[in-house]
């Protein structure tokens, strides 16, 4: 049913208002950012259908630029504009990884994790460099391509962790796939990067395999 035709009370901008936000389905928040429909769908049904394509509010998140160039319509303002919500909420994640120990909302590191790297079409490590009371300094992309133990160098994240002077660290890759399940390789890499920042006395509190469904923990798993 097009917009119009519902009536005031069950419109999302009026029950948003009347109710509050958590009232509304995920489409009708959507439909609420997208504003208008394309011709033969209305704003809900185009909401309902970006969401269905892209598997629900999750992967709209981490939805990559070059997906939403693809979806028929959403023209560049609709795409600038759910891009700037997603970057928010990308920036208030890492604000509250800045301001508060990282073990104390665990959640909030895979929620993180899984907004930045979770739709990545291509694999990529990164690491959480840590300061001593295990608050965030900065997230980076290191390296790039499918992760073996020679395609992840041991130095180049020391050297960037003494840069940082970073205290401890969280490694994490994302599986394209959206298998979360570690591989042998994944456990091997660990170890070594383990052994070899211990011996500068940085410490590696976890490595998180991330997908566009959710995140594993090699610390939960016993794996460290």
């Amino acid at each position: 049913m097009p917009m119009k035709d519902l009536p005031v009370a069950m419109r999302p901008r009026e029950k948003l208002l009347t109710h509050g936000a958590s009232a509304l389905a995920d489409a009708e928040l959507l439909a609420l950012l997208l504003r208008t429909g394309m011709k033969g769908l209305g704003v809900l049904q185009l909401a309902e259908k970006v969401l269905t394509d892209l598997g629900g509010i999750g992967g709209l998140l981490s939805a990559q630029p070059a997906q939403l160039r693809r979806m028929k319509g959403l023209g560049p303002a609709k795409q600038a504009e759910l891009l700037a919500v997603m970057e928010m909420a990308r920036r208030s994640l890492s604000g509250g990884l800045r301001t508060e120990p990282v073990f104390s909302s665990p959640q909030l590191v895979k929620d993180y994790l899984q907004m930045r790297l979770g739709a990545l079409p291509h694999e990529v490590f990164a690491v959480l460099f840590l300061d001593a009371q295990h608050r965030l300094i900065a997230c980076e992309e290191l390296f790039r391509g499918t992760l073996t133990q020679t395609s992840v160098y041991p130095r180049e994240v020391l050297k960037r962790a003494l840069e940082l002077n970073a205290a401890s660290l969280i490694l994490a890759h994302n599986h394209p796939s959206g298998l979360l399940e570690p591989s042998r390789a994944d456990e091997l890499l660990t170890q070594t990067l383990k052994s070899s920042l211990a011996l500068v006395d940085i410490r590696v509190l976890d490595h998180m395999v991330v997908g566009r469904c959710g995140a594993v923990s090699f610390a939960e798993r016993g794996l460290l």
